[in-house]
Parts: C-alpha cells; sequence; structure tokens
C-alpha cells in the first residue's frame, strides 16, 4: 500500500470562504437588506401604515421607540433603493474587521441618529428611512483609521473621503423639502461618536529583556 497526498481542507479564513472576514461582513449587509426589502414589501402591501406607525414623531414621548424601528421603514421602493447601495458598500468596509464591533456602531448610530431627528425635525413630520445610518456608516469610516491608528483603516478613511464626499455633501439635503438633514446630521453624529467609544486599545509596548539572558532565566550578573 502507499500513502496518497491528502488535499487540505479550507480554513475559515481562507480567501473566498464565508468565514474569512470579507465573507463575514458580506453575508451580514445582505442578510440587512434582505430584511430592509422584505419589510418594504410589507410595508407597500400594507399602503405604507407601517412607515406611518413606526416613523419617528419628533418631540413626542410616545415615539421614542420608534427610534429603532424607523430606520427599517421607507416611504417608497425608490427611497430604499436609494439607500442599497451606499449601506451596502459602506457597511462592508466597516463590517470586515469586526462583525460583532460594526453591530455595535450601527446601533450607536441608530440611537444617536434617530435621537438627534427626535429632537431637531420641524413638528408634525414624520421621519423613516436608512439613510441616516448611510451617514453613520461614513462618519464612522472617515473617523475610525486616524481614531484606532492602523495604517489600512487610515488608508480606508481617506479612500471613503476621496470616494463619496462629494456625493455624501450634496446628499444632505440643507432646506430640501421631503430630505431630513436633522437624521442625516445626526447619523454622521452618531458614526463619528461610535468610532470614539469603539476604538480599539492601545497595544502597550513589549518590554526588552535586559543583558543576555534567555527568557525564564535571570539575568547574568
Amino acid at each position: 500500500m502507499s500513502n496518497l497526498p491528502t488535499t487540505p481542507l479550507p480554513t475559515p479564513d481562507e480567501e473566498g470562504a464565508l468565514g474569512s472576514p470579507i465573507g463575514r461582513a458580506a453575508s451580514l449587509m445582505v442578510a440587512f437588506l434582505a430584511l430592509l426589502w422584505i419589510v418594504q414589501l410589507i410595508n407597500a402591501g400594507t399602503d405604507y401604515s407601517l412607515a406611518q406607525s413606526g416613523g419617528i414623531l419628533p418631540r413626542q414621548a410616545s415615539s421614542l421607540l420608534d427610534i429603532i424601528t424607523s430606520p427599517f421603514l421607507h416611504g417608497s421602493l425608490e427611497h430604499l433603493a436609494g439607500n442599497a447601495l451606499p449601506l451596502f458598500s459602506l457597511g462592508i468596509m466597516a463590517a470586515i474587521p469586526s462583525p460583532k464591533r460594526f453591530l455595535l456602531m450601527t446601533l450607536v448610530v441608530i440611537v444617536i441618529g434617530g435621537f438627534g431627528v427626535w429632537l431637531f425635525s420641524p413638528a408634525n413630520s414624520v421621519t423613516v428611512g436608512a439613510s441616516g445610518v448611510v451617514f453613520g456608516y461614513f462618519g464612522y469610516l472617515l473617523l475610525r483609521g486616524f481614531v484606532d491608528r492602523r495604517p489600512a483603516d487610515v488608508v480606508i478613511s481617506i479612500g471613503v473621503a476621496l470616494a463619496y464626499g462629494y456625493a455624501m455633501w450634496n446628499s444632505v439635503g440643507f432646506g430640501r423639502e421631503g430630505v431630513s438633514w436633522q437624521g442625516h446630521v445626526a447619523g454622521l453624529v452618531g458614526g463619528m461618536a461610535a468610532a470614539l467609544f469603539l476604538r480599539l486599545p492601545r497595544r502597550k509596548p513589549v518590554a526588552e529583556s535586559s543583558g543576555d539572558a534567555l527568557p525564564g532565566l535571570p539575568p547574568a550578573v
């Protein structure tokens, strides 16, 4: 009998595997977008009653819980379609290092961004949509590299600024009817705050050994 060479099994971090960092990030964002589309189809089927009942009503205590539901609701199919691409692309970049950190960041963005809408939006308005989350991801990516001081993330921060900066500024919507600039600005602030709250801890420098002593042995005298 002869021993034949065995084919090594793929590891979770193998390039292209769903268990790799980019595979996990892409799967997470696909699931998020799928949830948004399912909710939107139900919303459209109910003549957008979900958007009316789950949107944020400014400065009404009964609407504080709507801060959590409003990002999952949209006023039209076109509204969601406009958010889908930047949500997916920015979300993947934000989620690659750590899905857990990404989910915590998203929660911070939703809470801070939604509270900003609740506090500053004009009276008798109803605010829904994930565009505040998009601005939050943008703000998070802008600041994350410089806060964490990781060269690769700094490059991503610069690339995001160059690729999305003009489009995001043009989308803020100051004074534009039907656009919640309050939600966009509050989402941006939420993303930057999340980058500060969730920054990586600084690594302590490793102390250099004195003399010619081997590890675990006392130095020579």
